[in-house]
């Protein structure tokens, strides 16, 4: 008997490898794998605006990035005495104006250069619905959309859902200018299995139809674009609490973990899979916690990843090993 639904997925056309360069945004999901992919040794730059879960905020964010705006003191507003940005995550705000231009546009401007160069765009929406700020909002130009609430009132967002027909037109939008400063980048699409449910059960399939539904269309009818079934394989293959954390919301590791192994099978090369295999060996060494840190068999340990890694840096130069390298050799020392 079959206790779960297993389906193909197509693989990405052109697959990955280490000498390209990952540029990944959108919702907490896309951070999942942002982190796998960095402990892989894969060049990635990630969420340069914080995490973002709507098309509207995403679109706006690259948009910016591939302008390379510099934002000034009047695009920030003020609350509970820090400064904020409605198109940054938290992360960005700062007690001072210039505190918090600097952090956002130092990360603009590092995520414009790289995004010139970047093989691969990695979108993960997570949440159709949109919330435009009103009136009563600091700062505000109302219908302006708010990637981040920063914790303000409620009285001062109104919420909408998007139809298909106007998510197409801001990623449409947004993959026009990104054609223009990269035309040879591969866009890969997922949609977040994060399920929002604060916005109702309801509310939260009926955004997930209307990202599921714009995104598809726009694979269907531009190229370079690719689909990965992050959302089906929680909802549809895996199919059960016990792959969600305790809130019921979020994936668990195992999950994630399940996902991320099919990522890997439908977009990597299988001579990247094979050396992912090393590194990860590597990141185990690295991790190892010693009984006796001065045993001659720990001594022999260390020298022998040492022995490894260093091997490894030269046949692959483009990958960065200095923290684990000094790790084994200062130990051994």
């Amino acid at each position: 008997m079959k206790f779960r639904y297993e389906f193909n997925i197509k693989s990405l056309p052109k697959a990955i490898n280490h000498n390209h360069k990952i540029f990944l945004i959108g919702s907490c999901f896309t951070e999942n794998i942002g982190e796998k992919l960095k402990k892989y040794k894969f060049s990635v730059l990630e969420n340069p605006n914080g995490i973002l879960f709507n098309p509207v905020s995403v679109s706006e964010a690259l948009i910016n990035i591939i302008e390379n705006k510099q934002y000034v003191a009047n695009d920030l507003f003020e609350y509970n005495e820090a400064w904020h940005s409605w198109q940054h995550h938290s992360r960005f705000s700062g007690i001072t104006v210039e505190e918090t231009l600097e952090k956002i546009n130092q990360s603009t401007a590092t995520a414009h250069q790289y995004l010139k160069q970047a093989d691969y765009l990695l979108i993960t929406l997570g949440s159709a619905w949109i919330y435009t700020l009103t009136n009563k909002a600091n700062n505000a130009t109302v219908g302006t959309v708010a990637a981040n609430n920063h914790k303000a009132p409620a009285d001062w967002f109104e919420r909408k859902l998007p139809d298909v027909a106007q998510v197409i037109t801001v990623l449409v939008t947004m993959l026009n200018k990104l054609g223009s400063i990269n035309p040879n980048i591969q866009v890969i699409f997922t949609i977040s299995p994060v399920r929002h449910l604060r916005e109702g059960a309801i509310e939260n399939n009926r955004s997930k139809a209307a990202l599921i539904s714009a995104v598809h269309y726009l694979i269907d009818n531009l190229p370079k674009l690719y689909y990965f079934p992050a959302y089906e394989l929680v909802i549809d293959d895996l199919r059960d609490y016990r792959f969600y954390a305790e809130d019921l919301v979020h994936p668990n590791y195992a999950a994630t973990d399940y996902v991320w192994s099919k990522f890997v099978q439908s977009c990597m090369q299988k001579e990247t899979i094979e050396l992912m295999e090393i590194i990860k060996e590597i990141n185990l060494a690295f991790q190892h916690k010693p009984f006796n840190a001065h045993s001659n068999q720990h001594t022999q340990f260390l020298a022998t990843y040492f022995a490894k890694t260093k091997a490894l840096t030269k046949k692959y130069a483009n990958l960065d090993f200095d923290k684990e390298l000094a790790y084994f050799k200062n130990l051994n020392d």
